[in-house]
């Protein structure tokens, strides 16, 4: 049965920072065919679930929500299953549910408008080529930005082989986009009416390529290049690897002052036995290391990272060791996590598989740790004024919320500023997730 042409459309984006980024994209892509943005699903004839595979539970959420896509009336919209659950199940999604129209991995978004194509005729349609970065080649130019905040996929793929992890099956190899491509993106998106960059990738301190001089370039080199363009106000980055944390990054961090002091640096664990378990090129030692690396050039850098509690083999004593890579990181803010087996990954067949409430215990036992570092460091910002962007609305009237430059969140009341100013303020109050500041002064843009 055909479909007549989709009108408007809603995208829900699931998981990581890369997943927002390649939701705006796709809007962007269906933007510039005509169709405009729905705020709901409801009101949309086209609905794209754009997915995350990390987690066993994220998958049974894409499921849980197709099935709700379904109205009062019987009648459904379009619907789209794009990202990693598209890439790792494939046709088992038009299997498991009849309703989805469209099937499309991260590295073949580009491709949505002939999909879309195919699923007006009455067919399924399915994409889950890898090619390269050519979906960078074809999407929209960068235009005017909605938030003074913007996201930059530099770099994609991973080579790692962790063994709990999907993404090396799901988003490919290793691979940067070309230096031109991205100094020339950073430059619409603050032409546009970004403020902050935030580059993007799976191992995005990975990046690599040649200058406008051909010169070979890591991320720092193309930090550095970023720093000058003028208007550009912040320059962050994520995810990062340890292996590929190099001593030009590190330098970068003490002597390019757009680069905000935070640094998201996933260890994983704390045991070095388990580190290895999990193909992790670093040692609890060399990962501490990088860290007093980071402090020595950057003493107020806010640090972040990832944990997963109950892999497989976890004694009490490899928990232990890593509460105490906790106690000596002293994280600004961090993300922990039951391991989730995931299907096809060398983890999900090793033996001793932990029991679910020794995993239930260990992670709050974890959790308390690390939010208890989160609200110490909150506090210690009080008092102190410094410079937040400001992002959106708050829920209260004349209330805005800005993030400092170590990502706090800040709350501030002024109806003399807008979005996307930069006010200096003096931080009078700090809660376990969020700041309240007082404004002092409006900085120039």
């Amino acid at each position: 049965m055909t479909q007549a042409d989709p009108k408007k459309y809603h995208i829900k984006s699931f998981g990581c920072q890369m997943n927002v980024y390649d939701g705006e994209r796709m809007s962007e892509l269906l933007s510039d065919q005509g169709m405009s943005a729905a705020d709901s699903s409801e009101d949309a004839d086209l609905v794209v679930l754009n997915t995350c595979h990390i987690r066993e539970k994220a998958v049974d959420k894409v499921y849980s929500d197709i099935g709700r896509l379904r109205r009062k009336d019987g009648s459904s919209p379009m619907i789209a299953v794009a990202g990693c659950v598209a890439q790792a199940e494939g046709r088992e999604i038009s299997r498991r549910a009849p309703s989805v129209d469209i099937v499309v991995g991260p590295q073949a978004y580009h491709r949505l408008p002939e999909l879309m194509d195919v699923a007006k005729s009455g067919k399924k349609a399915l994409d889950t080529d890898m090619p390269a970065i050519s979906k960078f080649d074809i999407l929209p130019s960068r235009g005017k930005q909605a938030r003074p905040t913007a996201f930059l996929t530099v770099q994609e793929g991973c080579d790692k082989f962790c063994t709990y992890c999907v993404v090396p099956y799901t988003r490919g190899a290793e691979i940067s986009r070309p230096w031109a491509d991205l100094v020339n993106e950073a430059k619409a998106l603050v032409d546009g009416g970004a403020l902050e960059i935030t580059l993007l990738g799976q191992n995005v301190n990975a990046w690599s390529g040649e200058d406008d001089k051909g010169q070979t370039q890591g991320l720092d080199g193309l930090i550095r290049a970023l720093d000058k363009i003028k208007g550009l106000k912040r320059i962050r980055y994520m995810t990062s690897h340890p292996n590929d944390m190099t001593g030009g990054l590190v330098s970068a961090h003490g002597d390019v002052e757009t680069l905000m002091p935070f640094l998201h640096l996933p260890v994983q664990s704390g045991s070095d036995r388990i580190l290895k378990a999990m193909n992790r090129s670093h040692s609890a030692k060399s990962y501490l290391d990088i860290l007093e690396q980071m402090r020595k050039v950057r003493p107020d850098i806010a640090l972040s990272g990832d944990f997963i509690v109950g892999f497989p083999g976890e004694t009490d004593q490899d928990f232990e060791e890593t509460l105490q890579i906790v106690r000596e990181a002293r994280y600004s803010q961090a993300f922990s996590f039951k391991y989730s087996p995931r299907p096809g990954t060398p983890a999900a067949g090793m033996e001793e598989q932990i029991p679910p409430e020794v995993m239930d215990e260990r992670l709050q036992r974890l959790q308390a740790l690390l939010n208890q570092q989160q609200f110490d460091f909150n506090q210690q910002t009080v008092g102190r004024t410094t410079d937040i962007l400001l992002e959106r609305q708050g829920k209260l009237d004349g209330q805005l919320i800005g993030k400092t430059p170590w990502l706090q969140s800040v709350h501030i009341i002024s109806p003399d500023l807008a979005i996307g100013d930069l006010a200096d303020v003096e931080i009078t109050q700090a809660g376990p997730n969020s700041l309240t500041g007082r404004i002092k002064e409006r900085l120039a843009a």
